[in-house]
């Protein structure tokens, strides 16, 4: 039986959250979508507060909070602009793979340091012709003669926080004849001779975020940054998703929630015909069906969280949960707008840059297509 009566604890971390997103986050929104500036002191502010990094265990100087936590958080930043939620919580795509794959070695030298200072990580697999389909990436990491070393080549796109990064998570083949089994997982520092990184994306959405190509020629990689075996690479990459995949779609959900409150706020205000108009059925069913997704996208996102923070496997329940979260806050981001009618389409007005933002979701981390895909392999061949 799952019971989603949150503990005090959990209850203080979304209030958190909420009053950061309101006092922090909201005000500073359109400018930073306006120049595409990285929120680099609002994400201070929050690591401060103990808003990022709330998965890393406790052994290893974090607080230890499970997926479900963090999901309250992250809904909530998202709320205030999904572009800097999307900065803040890049840290726990990349941390992901450490904690389910990483030596207690690893752990120590690699997500520690993020509890002790300010730092930024980022999750390098996309490749400019390999998105969707991870096997089709270039990358590959040969072992350097008789030295524990890899030589590391190629190229990774659409990296988040790929300017800012103290490290990267980065995937590559050792040995391409065995496909995804040939694939395996390093951290390379940023500072190391052969990382360079390219211009930042001019995004749709989300233009706080630090999107960019980063590229490798000839780094040397000691074996001690490898995560896990020879051919675990594709293995930690995917398991990392479980745990990051609820919390991309309680963004999603923020999103919504934001175009929802922004919607039925206009609605109460503008009148037409000599009434408000959300005592117009049209626009009253339009914000109802908001409501109505909303409710039902975070409760999928809660039932993933839950479930992985259980200790059972969530792979379904976060396919479900990402794919429609995104198509919620696609369709409620539009129906935001068409309530607002053409001040909607004005970039005076908030539903405009939430529109915009929105699209995102259903693209990264997994397409929702892809997620559709996942779905249909639960169903079918598990």
């Amino acid at each position: 039986m799952i019971d989603f009566g949150l503990s005090e604890e959990q209850q203080q971390f979304r209030d958190l959250a909420h009053e950061f997103a309101e006092k922090e986050i909201a005000p500073h929104a359109a400018h930073h979508d306006e120049t595409g500036e990285y929120p680099t002191e609002i994400c201070r502010k929050a690591w401060e507060l103990g808003l990022m990094n709330t998965h890393i265990p406790e052994e290893y100087g974090g607080l230890g909070l499970g997926v479900l936590e963090g999901c309250l958080i992250s809904e909530q930043v998202a709320w205030g602009c999904s572009g800097i939620g999307t900065a803040m919580e890049a840290n726990t795509l990349a941390e992901g793979p450490i904690i389910v794959a990483g030596t207690d070695e690893q752990k120590k030298k690699w997500l520690t340091p993020l509890t002790k200072e300010f730092l930024l990580s980022a999750y390098c697999v996309t490749e400019p012709d390999a998105g969707s389909d991870v096997q089709g990436i270039k990358t590959t990491a040969k072992r350097h003669g008789n030295d524990d070393v890899y030589i590391l080549n190629g190229s990774k796109m659409w990296i988040t926080n790929g300017g800012v990064a103290s490290w990267y998570f980065v995937v590559a083949y050792t040995d391409p004849e065995k496909r995804y089994r040939g694939m395996s997982a390093f951290i390379v520092p940023r500072d190391s001779e052969g990382v360079s990184v390219g211009k930042k994306e001019n995004n749709l959405g989300q233009r706080a975020s630090d999107t960019r190509a980063v590229s490798f020629q000839d780094v040397k990689v000691p074996a001690a940054n490898r995560i896990g075996e020879e051919g675990d690479g594709w293995r930690a990459a995917m398991a990392a998703f479980d745990h990051s995949r609820p919390v991309v779609a309680s963004a999603a959900v923020g999103l919504a929630q934001s175009a929802y409150d922004h919607a039925v706020a206009y609605a109460r205000e503008r009148k037409t015909f000599g009434v408000p108009i959300y005592k117009h059925q049209a626009i009253g069913f339009m914000i109802a069906d908001m409501a109505v997704a909303i409710q039902a996208a975070r409760l999928l996102v809660w039932e993933s969280a839950w479930t992985i923070d259980q200790g059972k496997r969530n792979t379904k329940q976060a396919a479900f949960a990402k794919l429609f979260a995104a198509d919620t806050a696609v369709k409620v981001a539009t129906d935001a707008v068409q309530v607002f009618g053409g001040n909607g389409f004005s970039k005076e007005y908030p539903v405009e840059k939430l529109y915009r933002d929105a699209k995102i979701y259903q693209i990264y981390e997994g397409t929702s297509q892809i997620q559709r895909l996942i779905v249909q392999k639960e169903i079918f061949d598990r």
